[in-house]
């Protein structure tokens, strides 16, 4: 229904919730090489339990490749600072929702390829410097299927 996409993930615990997340959301878990880890890191799997084998996880090369295989799909770029509160967008089955590097989030030529209504940001006290990946990847991917009406959930 939805696809999160990871640049370059760094922190094999974030990306392992991550996975469980999809696995129980239904989103397919795009990871953009390089990644900061290996998947068979023992951190990636505990924090992923046995959802690996139930989520819809694939591998890219590199951005563009990804980019590449989603098509024509909108893509949301969510960054700390930027752009509208993830509530104010409109979301439909389909949409994909980037996110970067824990450590730097996304590099300044990547979040220059989405429009500026595509960049979007969680609310948060002023501050601070950003909430955690997967915790983040979770409040949006729920906004998104909350306004579907949780389609396809229990």
């Amino acid at each position: 229904m939805f696809h999160l996409i990871l640049f370059e993930p760094e922190i094999p615990p974030n990306t392992g919730n991550i996975i469980r997340l999809c696995a129980n959301t239904g989103a397919v878990l795009h990871l953009v090489q390089p990644l900061g880890f290996s998947l068979d890191d023992a951190q990636l799997r505990r924090a992923g339990l046995d959802y690996r084998d139930l989520a819809q996880l694939r591998v890219h090369a590199n951005l563009a490749v990804c980019l590449a295989l989603l098509g024509g799909t909108r893509i949301f770029a969510v960054e700390t600072g930027s752009g509208a509160r993830h509530t104010d967008r409109q979301y439909q089955a389909g949409d994909a929702f980037l996110f970067g590097r824990e450590t730097s989030g996304l590099p300044g030529p990547v979040l220059a390829q989405f429009p500026v209504e595509n960049v979007i940001r969680l609310p948060m006290i002023p501050g601070n410097r950003s909430i955690n990946m997967s915790n983040a990847a979770a409040i949006v991917l729920f906004e998104a299927w909350r306004q579907l009406g949780f389609a396809g959930g229990s």
